[in-house]
This record gives structure tokens, C-alpha cells and sequence, in this order.
């Protein structure tokens, strides 16, 4: 399956994010987003909040098992999530997000072995770790 437009352009923003530690800020700034923008998210919400719980625990160094492109790949998505100009601008009413929940759909489908993969390795976490993967890091920390 062919990767959505423009897709490759946030897949070098999300190197670049890495490298220079700030994921902590792009995790604050999606679950801002996804938080005022909840009742249309929908049923994405549940897969969004599963796509944060991963790039928390891989912050962590708590869960690294994840191939480099699909996590690049869920970084991008994050990042073209938050991002307002993208292919449909978000303050299209009504139009705004569905290109935001097509490139979401997009990183699930693909990479959906490693986002089960994940969800099995926090399935058998004990319930601290759990919440703790729900909590995000503050804005600053710089960690890899």
C-alpha cells in the first residue's frame, strides 16, 4: 500500500524530531489536539491514544522492540496530526481532519504487526507501567 502524499516529507520532520529529543513536545502537542478535538475524532481516538503509548514507552527506553521505519512512520503520523497546513487544513470545517484520519488509518494498516506486537507487550505490563505509559513526559525532558 502506497504511502499517503506529502507522507515522506513528515517522515524527515519525524528524524529530525528525534534527533533533536523533542518528541516529549509533539506527544503534548497530539494529546492537546486530540483532547479539543475529541468528538471528531471517533473511533481514531482509541488507535491515536495506542500510537502515543508507543512513542511514550519507546521515550522510555521501556519498550524498543518496534522496527525503526514503523516508529518513524508513527512519529510522522503524530506530526501530521498536529500539523494545521497540511494536505486538507485543519480549520476546513467538516474536511479539515479527514486527512489527518487517513494518514492515521494509513500507519495502522501498515504497521499494524508492530502496533499489535506493541499492544501485547503493554497488555502484559503490570498496571503501574500501564499508567505510566498513559502520563505523558513534561515538555522538556530530553531523553532517547
Amino acid at each position: 500500500m502506497k504511502a499517503p502524499w506529502n507522507f515522506e516529507r513528515y517522515l524527515t520532520l519525524a528524524q529530525r524530531f528525534l534527533a533533536g529529543g523533542r518528541l516529549p513536545s509533539l506527544l503534548l502537542a497530539v494529546s492537546r489536539k486530540s483532547s479539543s478535538q475529541s468528538g471528531r475524532l471517533g473511533a481514531v481516538k482509541e488507535d491515536l491514544r495506542l500510537l502515543l503509548s508507543l512513542a511514550n514507552a519507546w521515550l522510555r527506553g521501556e519498550y524498543r522492540q518496534i522496527n525503526p521505519k514503523a516508529f518513524l512512520a508513527v512519529v510522522g503520523a503524530l506530526l501530521y496530526f498536529v500539523t494545521p497546513l497540511d494536505a486538507l487544513p485543519d480549520w476546513l470545517v467538516g474536511m479539515g481532519f479527514v486527512d489527518d484520519l487517513a494518514v492515521l488509518a494509513w500507519v495502522l494498516k501498515t504497521w499494524g504487526g508492530e502496533l499489535d506486537a506493541f499492544r501485547a507487550w503493554r497488555a502484559g505490563q503490570a498496571p503501574e507501567v500501564q499508567a505510566a505509559l498513559e502520563r505523558l513526559p513534561a515538555p522538556d525532558s530530553q531523553r532517547s
